[in-house]
């Protein structure tokens, strides 16, 4: 049997005045995408407990079939394990994102989407002038890097009760009130502060200035976590997965589930990535493992822009360029399964994640249809399949539960 997992992240959304009521994915033309729909089944589950915060982290582990109330440990130690970057009993791993703040308003959390060769100056400078052999900024992709906090021996500051504010949650509005707060948020807050004179007249943010671009006033510290403890999905579930995502953090869960992790040239995890060349990676890797996945972070990206036109392309694009050709790779395999879920919802009018439940559309071997015969949140809402406990999908669309 061969399965492939397909992720429009934050594609759900609600009903835009712009779109006549309707929502992205009700607006935009998805003929692959509906014909999951009609040969197999629509449902809806629930990725995002409400107990924990509503992120691709906590969202895409239930997805991917854990339990997040019991294995979540924070989002940065998931890009930690992307970098291959081990941490000790002791250790931490804080995200680091390179923002622009002015006048105590969140102007971009990617820093006008830096590219990677200038954020990684800007965190070699970091660490140069802030950190240390306890404190390390590791660079990552564009504004997504990474702060390690090394116990050397002795706890660190941080605990459960330690609070942080993604960025792309303040897009526009003041931050004043969502600094780092609780154990550990001294240290935080004085390297995140530290960082605007270490970033001011960085030739970087000089070039950025000059040529109109957004400059990298300072890293802002968030998602904090120590390291995770996650069975190896072959051990849990008996089937062999990959990964295709250009984001850390479906790269680091991959790494600590066992998978392989299958880089495509020219994915970007912005709008501009190629899906194309995604559809084609998956393609070919079916002939290697059981179950392939793909994740698309472009959705989730024009959703905190604010920009609809721009999400209904990005599905436009995911469903032309990878559920079609998947779908269609996968009937020359006998039997399999198709399965298209995003993680959480991202309504463009919040421009952020937010809990609640997401529509699923799947079909293959053993699947009955039922009477859908589009994928879109109305249609799963009218759906008696339901999963509360969103993890448990991975099971039943695995064929291991009832």
């Amino acid at each position: 049997m061969k399965y492939a997992l397909i992720i429009p992240d934050g594609c759900t959304d609600e009903p835009q005045e712009a779109l006549g009521g309707r929502t992205p994915l009700q607006a935009a033309r998805l003929p692959a995408m509906d014909a999951v729909a009609r040969e197999g089944a629509v449902g809806w589950a629930n990725h995002t407990p409400e107990a924990l915060p509503a992120g691709s982290d906590t969202a895409n582990l239930s997805l991917l079939g854990y339990d997040p109330i019991a294995n979540y440990s924070g989002r940065a130690p998931l890009e930690a394990a992307a970098q291959g970057i081990t941490l000790g009993p002791e250790d931490w791993a804080v995200r680091c994102n390179l923002v622009t703040v002015e006048n105590q308003v969140m102007k971009s959390f990617t820093a006008g989407q830096i590219s990677s060769s200038e954020a990684a100056e800007l965190i070699r400078a970091a660490q140069e002038q802030l950190g240390s052999d306890r404190l390390q900024f590791h660079p990552g992709v564009s504004y997504r890097n990474l702060l390690i906090y090394r116990g050397t021996g002795r706890p660190a500051p941080f605990t459960k009760d330690t609070r942080t504010t993604p960025p792309h949650d303040l897009t526009d509005q003041s931050v004043l009130d969502d600094y780092p707060r609780g154990p550990g948020s001294d240290l935080l807050n004085q390297l995140m502060t530290d960082s605007l004179a270490v970033f001011a007249d960085h030739p970087v943010n000089t070039a950025r200035r000059a040529a109109s671009k957004l400059p990298a006033t300072n890293v802002w510290l968030w998602g904090e976590g120590s390291a995770p403890h996650l069975k190896p999905f072959h051990d849990v579930y008996g089937v062999r997965g990959a990964m295709i995502t250009a984001v850390d953090l479906l790269r680091g869960l991959a790494a600590l589930l066992g998978w392989k992790r299958i880089d495509v040239p020219g994915a970007t995890g912005y709008l501009d990535t190629d899906y194309a060349a995604k559809g084609r990676y998956a393609v070919e890797a079916l002939k290697e493992v059981d179950l392939i996945c793909v994740h698309v972070e472009a959705t989730d990206e024009a959703s905190h822009e604010g920009n609809v036109e721009e999400k209904i392309k990005a599905l436009e694009q995911i469903d032309r360029h990878v559920v079609a050709p998947l779908h269609a790779a996968l009937k020359t395999f006998g039997e399999y399964r198709i399965l298209v879920s995003p993680d959480h919802p991202t309504p463009l009018r919040t421009k952020t994640h937010s809990h609640g439940n997401v529509p699923f559309a799947l079909s293959g071997a053993g699947i009955a249809p039922d009477a859908a015969q589009t994928f879109d949140e109305p249609t799963a809402a009218n759906s008696a399949l339901k999963f509360p406990e969103g993890w448990r999908l991975m099971g039943w669309f695995l064929g291991k539960t009832d």
